[in-house]
């Protein structure tokens, strides 16, 4: 039996607590592909595609010993790559059925999906010369899994109220920061852990959270702050009030709740006393007209949006994706000596070294992220909706000294907000873009933190959108049609964010010679 949304609201820090660490351990796992290739090529998947004039190395450790070569190694990539356009492709579909069905059946398939593929990979170890195609079902499932689970957690920041910027960075930080898990997962199977065991746990792992979703995670979309019917679904003792009202906002409510009763008090007697936010006057928002879902997905704000966070994201994945080569690069062309085996070999370990540094420091992503969702929260709680409510919020503190003598609206401090944001986030970019250019081994460590707060900006971006929404003047249709994080717009998973007049400086330059994949 699913919770209902009053319970769900009850218990909504241990849901994002857990949430938290279920994005970290289950999510965009599949970007610390190079630390499981070097798990499967150990196991010996694909292994029968080296020849014995083909091979380029023997793995050595106590297992087993596996020829490896290009062959191999392409084929491994293979995989990442169906899996990788799987975590990415299925956003918009998904977006899609989580505004009908609500997160909670998205949720459970997603962590059903992500134990499957745990379990296949466990079973295809032990016999990888019949058995090794099933790796492409278990990454395609992997990635699966795991944005079923970051999408459905990107509806809980609606319980937060005026938090709620600032969870949603938390959850946006913690899929970021998913990329170090398989490095930890290599590391325990460097002390020679069995790749079945460790399988096996995480699959039982990701059962665990279906079974969290099932006792903890309500049936229903979790509505936002600013929707009539999350001030109709949840309530306190008889007198429903959006959790975040407090100290002016609560005079406003008390006032305009008296008012009614004054006006309403014989009727009341006879059915008795159910007093509710929705006795509040609607807001102007209400009022507005609706502008169709199709008006406002081929609008230019949007599209242009769509092509400059596109961009965005192709300049860092492809940092991420030819990482490993231009630091090899870079030690191979700073050295004075002639290209030899043994400088390959220094190199590689030089490179392995910053690697290792480089996946340590993905959870900067985890603590720079919320950074963003705070700006995006700076001084809503003080804002006022219309001017009804400041209206009502001037009689009420009627021969009362107050803070402000004008309270600013919420619309204007969001959008100020969002400019905020959007001028760090790009200017980051930037000195991102710039900083990665210069051929210098030991300014790439420095770099690293840029990237880690640029790679969450992304997805961030897709958030942070009032700019945008006020441009269209649209609410995505009516409210079976508002995205999925109650934000006017578009649905969450298609806007981008706004354009930025720098993120064209930042095409994907050339990869150094000999970078494939």
């Amino acid at each position: 039996m699913a919770p209902t949304l009053q319970q769900a609201y009850e218990r909504r820090r241990w849901m994002a607590g857990t949430a938290v660490l279920e994005n970290l351990l289950c999510s965009a796992v599949l970007l610390g592909w190079g630390s499981l290739l070097i798990m499967l090529k150990n196991e010996g998947f694909y292994s029968s595609l080296c020849q014995a004039g083909n091979t380029t190395n023997v793995t050595q450790d106590a297992r087993a010993s596996w020829p490896s070569c290009d062959r191999q190694e392409e084929m491994l990539n293979l995989g990442f790559t169906i899996g990788s356009f799987v975590l990415s492709a299925t956003t918009l579909p998904l977006g899609i059925i989580m505004d009908r069905f609500g997160p909670r059946p998205t949720r459970l398939i997603g962590s059903a999906s992500f134990a499957a593929s745990c379990t296949l990979m466990a079973l295809a170890s032990r016999d990888t010369r019949v058995l090794s195609p099933l790796i492409f079902l278990a990454l395609s499932l992997n990635g699966f899994g795991g944005i079923c689970l970051t999408f459905s957690s990107l509806t809980l920041p609606n319980m937060f109220g005026n938090m709620r910027s600032t969870i949603m960075g938390l959850m946006i930080g913690s899929y970021a920061s998913s990329a170090v898990t398989f490095p930890g997962v290599k590391l325990i199977y460097d002390v020679d852990v069995s790749f079945v065991v460790i399988m096996f746990t995480w699959s039982a792992l990701a059962c665990l959270i279906f079974l969290n979703c099932v006792l903890n995670w309500p049936s229903e979309a979790f509505p936002a702050p600013e929707e009539g019917r999350y001030m109709k679904k949840i309530k306190f003792t008889g007198l429903a009030l959006d959790h975040k009202v407090t100290g002016d906002r609560f005079y406003t409510h008390v006032t305009i709740v008296g008012q009614r009763l004054s006006q309403k008090a014989p009727s009341m007697e006879k059915v008795g006393i159910n007093i509710s936010s929705q006795d509040i006057p609607p807001t102007s928002e209400n009022h507005e007209k609706s502008v169709s879902f199709r008006t406002s997905l081929c609008s230019p704000i949007f599209l242009w949006s769509l092509l400059t966070m596109g961009i965005t994201q192709l300049r860092v994945i492809f940092y991420m994706a030819t990482m490993n080569k231009m630091l090899e690069h870079l030690v191979i062309t700073s050295s004075q000596e002639q290209d030899t085996v043994d400088l390959r070999q220094k190199a590689a370990k030089k490179v392995g070294f910053y690697s290792f540094i480089f996946g340590i420091m993905q959870l900067l992503c985890l603590f720079t992220c919320p950074l963003i969702g705070y700006i995006m929260d700076w001084k809503i709680k003080d804002c006022v909706d219309s001017p009804a409510e400041l209206t009502a919020l001037s009689d009420a503190r009627d021969g009362v000294a107050t803070k402000s003598a004008r309270p600013r609206y919420r619309k204007i401090q969001k959008l100020t907000n969002a400019i905020s944001a959007f001028t760090l986030t790009n200017f980051l970019l930037v000195a991102f873009g710039i900083t990665c250019l210069i051929k210098s081994l030991h300014l790439q460590v420095p770099v690293q933190p840029l990237w880690d707060i640029d790679r969450p900006a992304v997805p961030h971006q897709c958030r942070v959108r009032p700019a945008p929404a006020a441009a269209l003047h649209g609410h995505g249709g009516a409210f079976e049609r508002r995205p999925l994080l109650g934000e006017s717009g578009p649905p969450v998973i298609l806007t981008p964010g706004i354009p930025a007049t720098f993120l064209p400086l930042l095409l994907p330059c050339p990869a150094p010679e000999g970078a494939h994949h």
